[in-house]
């Protein structure tokens, strides 16, 4: 069965997706600055929250799709509707955009009016039944040619806000972006949300599987994805960067020089759930007892500040020595 014109369709399924980098400016961007970075649409704004971190969030934007939907097992279903992209700055230094739809059952078997697509907005409807495992499995495999593409409409979106005016295309240390991929199935009414799999394959690429009661909006969810991907960005960037640090075998300003950003500009940043939908705040639970992410940024944040104390320990001591 397919909802009346007009009428919400019930989803089966979310999918999305996070690109997380630096943004290129070498000062972090203030309130103002970052309300007209974000500010993607003139009718609504940007909302701005500065506890307990600055975290600036766009309006969404729609992005018409006609194309065969990603699928696992090849199956060739035909969706139409609308996705939803939107972008996010943290503390004016970490800037992420996300692409999302949902999904509904089944859909019409003939293609509607744009029209009435526009007033469902961030719904993708297949034509007829919809492949719900196929299409869960192909969206965490990536788009092939010629099928929906969340990543390139992400992509697209950060590409468009890095050519911003405002910035100056200058980053205080280097680093890599991140990709998260997600699916959330939804579950019956009385089932709580889960955090089924999170899984960190190569090149910067994650996947993550949700179930999620049907009563929370895919937006919700792909804030909860947000903001592990944040997580994950800095906990992945500042141990490459400790890595290439060589602590332990250099010693002097060349690790002063290659930490003293992590301190400046990253670990005030580690704040798991600051800007989730209370309702899915525990999902985090899953990730903290294995594998641990706030464990492991404390192990970080903690061999860093010690090999820094240590520097300034033994700085005049060796200026003692060469006097």
């Amino acid at each position: 069965m397919t909802a009346a014109p007009g009428q919400p369709a019930r989803s089966v399924l979310a999918c999305g997706e996070v690109r997380t980098c630096l943004l290129p400016s070498f000062q972090a961007l203030d309130r103002r600055a970052a309300a007209q970075l974000l500010r993607l649409r003139a009718d609504v704004n940007v909302r701005i929250s500065e506890r307990p971190t600055m975290y600036a969030l766009s309006p969404e934007i729609l992005t018409g799709v006609d194309c065969r939907l990603p699928t696992s097992n090849g199956s060739k279903v035909r969706a139409v509707g609308t996705v939803a992209a939107r972008a996010a700055l943290t503390e004016g230094r970490l800037l992420q955009s996300t692409a999302y739809f949902s999904l509904p059952a089944a859909g019409p078997d003939i293609r509607r009016p744009w029209g009435q697509y526009l007033v469902r907005p961030g719904l993708v409807e297949p034509f007829g039944k919809l492949p719900q495992q196929a299409a869960a499995e192909g969206v965490l495999r990536g788009a092939g040619r010629g099928e929906l593409d969340l990543g390139m409409i992400a992509e697209g979106l950060l590409a468009q806000l890095r050519r911003h005016a405002l910035l100056d295309r200058r980053v205080p240390f280097k680093s890599s972006p991140t990709r998260l991929r997600w699916v959330a199935r939804r579950e019956p009414e009385g089932e709580r949300a889960s955090l089924v799999s999170f899984i960190v394959a190569e090149g910067g690429l994650r996947t993550m599987e949700l179930r999620l009661p049907e009563h929370i909006p895919a937006a919700s969810a792909a804030g909860i994805c947000e903001d592990l991907a944040l997580h994950d960005w800095l906990l992945t960037t500042v141990q490459h960067m400790l890595d290439n640090s060589r602590l332990g075998t250099a010693d002097g300003p060349s690790v002063v020089e290659a930490l003293q950003p992590v301190v400046v500009h990253l670990l005030h940043l580690w704040m798991p759930r600051a800007h989730v939908d209370p309702a899915l705040g525990h999902l985090w639970d899953v990730l903290e007892q294995k594998p641990g992410f706030s464990r492991q940024w404390e192990n970080l944040s903690r061999r860093i500040r010690d090999r820094l104390a240590l520097q300034a320990v033994a700085t005049p001591q060796q200026a003692l020595s060469a006097g």
